[in-house]
């Protein structure tokens, strides 16, 4: 009897570990409103980003407001490769980056590490 419990409660924590890792997750999206021939998102860093996939308008001037409000040192820092920004986010204050929004594309952000993830997508 104990081996089978031992078997079901294992069997239960890669099903859950598998879930976790490997299955499709709801994730918060936010296209931006463009006003005043300007468009501006904010980003909530709270254990990840949220929203997580945020679209632009190509070739409207574009500001993504970080607020870090996670004590993690992963998320201390924001790096956008294809644009060549890596800015500090401090803790609890609003960090503005402005985005260049000439080329249309999907283009990543990530913490410092490398460890969570956001998707820009401009068209």
């Amino acid at each position: 009897m104990t081996r089978i419990l031992v078997l079901l409660v294992g069997l239960a924590i890669i099903g859950f570990i598998l879930w976790w890792f490997f299955g499709k997750h709801q994730v918060a999206t936010a296209t931006a409103e463009v006003s005043d021939d300007k468009q501006i998102v904010d980003v909530e860093v709270s254990g990840g980003y949220s929203p997580e996939v945020v679209t632009l308008k190509k070739g409207v001037p574009a500001t993504l407001n970080f607020t870090r409000k996670d004590a993690s040192s992963c998320l201390d820092r924001v790096v956008f490769s294809d644009f060549g920004i890596n800015k500090e986010l401090p803790q609890n204050e609003q960090q503005s980056i402005k985005i260049d929004t000439t080329k249309s594309g999907e283009f990543q952000w990530a913490c410092g590490m490398d460890m969570f993830h956001g998707k820009l997508i401009i068209k």
